[in-house]
């Protein structure tokens, strides 16, 4: 399921990223996407290519690595995001839900610390002196 208002664009953030339409409001469930799960083992090969950059941690221990159909592997990351993600181990699905008001136009993103909040710098701003 995902909403038909989400588009594909370029993004000021890098690359593309996921937008918006349309207005959203709080709460809203924009996508939920099945994943394709791998092994620890096969997490550590796919991460030597470009899939990295697109993957999840996932399980109870993060080991295993997750690749989410849809749109789920374009959000962009932002510490102050205005979207979260819910993994659900059992049935191999992302969900994808507003956190915040989002305007037309407006890119959509979620911090990749799982929390739409949380400052601690990812992997791709660990020898930056700044978060951006």
């Amino acid at each position: 399921m995902m909403l038909p208002i989400l588009f594909i664009a370029p993004s000021e953030k890098g690359g593309r990223g996921v937008f918006t339409s349309e207005p959203i409001a709080v709460n809203t469930v924009l996508e939920i996407s099945p994943v394709i799960v791998f092994s620890s083992k096969d997490r550590v090969a796919i991460e030597t290519t470009k899939f990295h950059d697109y993957i999840f941690e996932w399980g109870k221990t993060r080991k295993m690595g997750a690749l989410a159909l849809g749109y789920v592997s374009m959000y962009n990351h932002d510490y102050a995001a205005n979207c979260e993600y819910e993994m659900d181990f059992e049935s191999a699905m992302m969900t994808i839900r507003t956190v915040k008001p989002i305007g037309k136009g407006e890119e959509l993103c979620i911090n990749y610390n799982a929390d739409p909040d949380d400052k601690t710098l990812v992997w791709f701003h660990k020898n930056e002196k700044s978060r951006k």
